[in-house]
């Protein structure tokens, strides 16, 4: 027998080194679409079973803009997710699509968890999910590694770190030319005010920031802020 669903208020994204984790963007238009297709997958995944023992968990975020959704699933391995792709998304989509026509599903991006950064002992529940998606020139496994490294020497040695920053986990794309921060905040006002606080990006007017802000082969990063609306987990069996 097949586990059921579970449904959280948020997605299940604490980091645990394991599998890989797929990233895509749903461009839904506006509040009131992004709404409806979130309770359309709800609807979807809640009127089945759990579709494949390697999926760990999914769960979707809401743009502050309004206009999109981020899709965050957690796999075993690249394998489990093909056989999903194979045998159970197609059904899902066409149910989430008949109730929402016209989503734009963009560039779905497969990471593995690099590196994750958080306060030892904060319990601080994130209002907030700013993604920071990096892009190189060209594939380069080493210099992703070696950026995210960049980032935490400059955030460890930050004489004024950002008061509202919660934790931050950084993916390499497997294919080597991709970086995303998968950062929580206590809320989207404290994000907004660490940025308008130093004037570029969140951290101070230090060497180590000019550094990663500069950073040999680096084409540039998108900021988009989100809230977590809906979590899904495979329930008992």
């Amino acid at each position: 027998m097949s586990p059921s669903v579970r449904f959280t208020s948020g997605p299940a994204l604490t980091p645990s080194g394991k599998g890989i984790v797929k990233v895509s963007t749903w461009n839904v238009g506006t509040p009131e679409r992004q709404r409806r297709t979130v309770e359309a997958v709800r609807a979807a995944w809640g009127a089945r079973e759990w579709p494949h023992p390697g999926l760990l968990s999914y769960g979707v975020l809401a743009a502050d803009d309004g206009k999109s959704l981020l899709n965050h699933s957690r796999w075993a391995d690249e394998a489990a997710h093909r056989e999903f792709a194979r045998t159970g998304r197609d059904e899902r989509v066409a149910e989430i699509d008949a109730a929402v026509p016209g989503i734009e599903r963009v560039g779905l991006r497969a990471y593995e968890l690099y590196r994750s950064g958080a306060k030892e002992g904060d319990g601080r529940e994130p209002g907030c999910v700013v993604s920071v998606d990096v892009e190189f020139d060209g594939p380069d496994p080493a210099r992703q590694r070696a950026w995210v490294d960049a980032v935490f020497e400059a955030l460890d040695s930050d004489p004024a770190p950002a008061p509202g920053g919660i934790a931050a986990h950084f993916h390499v794309s497997t294919d080597g030319t991709r970086v995303l921060n998968y950062a929580e905040w206590e809320s989207a006002q404290a994000h907004i005010d660490a940025l308008a606080a130093s004037g570029d990006g969140v951290g101070s007017t230090t060497p180590q920031w000019h550094r990663v802000q500069n950073y040999p082969g680096l084409k540039g990063s998108t900021v988009r802020r989100w809230t977590p609306v809906l979590g899904i987990e495979a329930g008992p069996r």
